[in-house]
């Protein structure tokens, strides 16, 4: 494995009872990690424009007798694209996405429209292409311009998490 959901989460300092958003869920990782830590009272959007995706997120997530998780076919690049209210959200995960996302800024944009004031959005992505194990070069978002991208979107840097050698990974406030 590459990078470790329940501890990149932990990181997050996600508190019980916590409304969290994971935009581009993918196969769950960090959905389900964040369940755990927002416990029964939490809530977790999963948020995937693959449909499939969500299928087998809902029966992991089944499976491992979680259920405080709503998962949502939704394009997190569009404004809205989430299906979520405005200020839904105390935090904001995009985890290994950024590299995919055609529009940067419109995701980073959606994350701040989601949260409530001074909310936190988790970002994790890859540093590097490391020989094809990660995205070919050209797709690598280097963690400057990842925060560059966040902050013209309203969010300050707030701090550094080590998500890995592969990766990088900050914390970010909505201002």
């Amino acid at each position: 494995m590459f990078s470790e959901p329940a501890k990149i989460i932990s990181q997050l300092d996600l508190q019980s009872g916590s409304r969290v958003a994971e935009l581009g869920a993918g196969s769950g990782a960090y959905t389900l990690a964040a369940a755990r830590a927002v416990g029964e009272h939490g809530k977790v959007f999963a948020v995937e424009v693959q449909k499939e995706l969500l299928g087998r997120l809902e029966r992991e997530a089944r499976a491992q007798r979680t259920f405080n998780i709503e998962t949502l076919w939704g394009d997190a690049e569009q404004a809205g694209g989430t299906h979520l209210a405005d200020s839904a959200c105390d935090a904001v995960i995009i985890a290994n996405v950024l590299f995919q996302a055609s529009d940067k800024g419109a995701l980073a944009r959606e994350a701040a429209r989601l949260l409530k004031g001074r909310g936190r959005v988790l970002v994790v992505d890859w540093a590097g292409s490391y020989g094809g194990a990660g995205p070919a070069p050209s797709a690598v978002v280097s963690k400057q311009k990842a925060q560059e991208i966040f902050q013209s979107a309203g969010f300050a840097f707030e701090r550094a998490v080590d998500a890995g050698a592969q990766h990088y990974g900050m914390i970010l406030r909505k201002k």
